[in-house]
């Protein structure tokens, strides 16, 4: 099915350096590839729904529900330094 200069061209796309034996394995896998994508298109998939994976997938988080946070005096309260209500941390070295 996908013959070397296929192979050639679509390394030269890809940017990919192939040599001799690398365009001849190539060849085959793509090839092996193309005949799978063909077996499947000659499936009878008639009312089969769509999915994205093969068994079902569930969320194992929590629901997203408002809730009030820490108030800021709590926040603060842990903190090594503050002032005026906020964090103070050590100013950058120049």
């Amino acid at each position: 099915m996908i013959d070397r200069e296929q192979v050639l061209h679509i390394a030269r796309l890809a940017r990919l350096r192939l040599d001799d034996q690398e365009v001849e394995r190539m060849a085959a896998e793509l090839s092996g590839i193309l005949e799978h994508v063909e077996a499947i298109g000659e499936l009878d998939l008639e009312g089969v729904e769509p999915t994205t994976h093969v068994v079902a997938l569930e969320n194992v988080l929590r629901a997203d529900v408002p809730a009030p946070s820490l108030d800021r005096e709590r926040a603060l309260a842990g903190a090594p330094d503050s002032a005026s209500g906020s964090f103070r941390v050590p100013s950058p070295q120049a």
